[in-house]
């Protein structure tokens, strides 16, 4: 049995802890804040944000954009089936460059992860064929993931491969395709996949297009690499790389391609 003197300490000090307690932790709100908000505690100052001069022009490239094609040369893409050679398409009228069927893709000599990207492009002069054959093309990202270019003016064709898909994955929001003899645009925010250091998928690539000014593709997750057949996936961890423009056999027109690494 503890004696009466520690039972009086024990006591004393129980009194003694509870009020500290009851004072350091009020149950009733102060009169006034302790520390009212001020308009500066929210504001961010540093780092400043860069300066970038945007286009007189809107569609044209800003000041900050890396130009891939201006009408005037192809001297920022090569072939793709030989890297070392030229870009095998024309360029017509100092103005836009066609697809020379059977001639094989393009690709930039830049490789680009996440990035904005402008592109304009027309179908055919000469209104040919139907469906999948009419007016195709496609625009690559990172080489694997594609955007569809397709005449779908007037032109039905399976959803998630009409124009403004992402082939064989998601069909566009609502078709703003223009006439064959008018120029369409794209204008796309791309989102390059992520993957962990022992390769597995770690977040899947997302992709915002508009399409003339309308939202087609509201960033959307791109679910693998772009397949013809079969379901897409992820096959296997990769970094930055080329964007690619599509041969399918049709006199598709290009112009006024610029990008922005983001």
């Amino acid at each position: 049995m503890k004696p009466l003197h520690l039972w009086l300490a024990l006591a004393t000090f129980t009194v003694s802890f509870n009020t500290q307690a009851q004072h350091q932790y009020p149950n009733t709100p102060p009169e006034v804040s302790p520390m009212p908000m001020k308009p500066e505690m929210t504001e961010i100052w540093e780092p400043e944000v860069p300066v970038v001069t945007p286009a007189k022009k809107l569609g044209d490239a800003p000041s900050d954009a890396i130009v891939l094609f201006d009408g005037s040369n192809l001297d920022q893409w090569v072939s793709q089936n030989d890297p070392t050679q030229p870009a095998p398409w024309k360029i017509v009228d100092n103005d836009h460059m066609e697809v020379v069927p059977g001639s094989g893709f393009i690709q930039t000599k830049m490789k680009f992860g996440d990035c904005q990207l402008h592109l304009e492009f027309s179908a055919p002069d000469k209104v040919e064929s139907d469906g999948q054959g009419r007016g195709n093309s496609g625009v690559f990202f990172q080489k694997r993931y594609e955007l569809q270019i397709l005449d779908s003016y007037n032109n039905r064709t399976y959803s998630n491969g009409q124009a403004a898909s992402i082939y064989k994955d998601h069909a566009p929001l609502v078709n703003a395709m223009r006439g064959p003899l008018e120029w369409n645009t794209y204008d796309v925010v791309y989102t390059a996949p992520r993957f962990k250091a022992d390769g597995r998928l770690d977040s899947p690539a997302r992709i915002t297009v508009f399409h003339n000014g309308v939202l087609v593709q509201n960033n959307v997750t791109i679910n693998g690499l772009t397949l013809y057949i079969g379901l897409h996936h992820y096959p296997e961890a990769h970094g930055d790389d080329v964007i690619t423009l599509q041969d399918h056999g049709n006199k598709t027109q290009f112009r006024n391609i610029w990008v922005r690494k983001l």
